[in-house]
């Protein structure tokens, strides 16, 4: 069920933010069906849809659909915000 390599993304994204000390929940997940109620748990949750939708929650709340094809810049782009956020 998973729409985009799901695997990769994480590993980018462990690696790219590996610096951070404060904590801050990311919930990637390849699966519509699953994925959701993973989602409603993190700060920053991501959920594989088809046709390139991905549906993303913010503190636990579906907040939009992207239709981004590079999710690990707009993952990126999330969690520098949601870093600013905490300062």
């Amino acid at each position: 069920r998973q729409q985009f390599d799901v695997i990769n993304t994480v590993k980018i994204i462990e690696k790219k933010f590996a610096f951070i000390k404060k904590p801050i929940t990311v919930s990637i997940l390849g699966c519509v069906v699953n994925g959701p109620g993973e989602a409603m748990h993190t700060d920053i949750g991501i959920t594989g849809g088809g046709n390139n939708n991905h549906q993303v929650y913010i503190n636990g709340k579906k907040n939009y659909v992207s239709k981004n094809k590079n999710l690990v810049t707009e993952i990126s782009n999330l969690i520098r915000k949601q870093l600013k956020k905490n300062d």
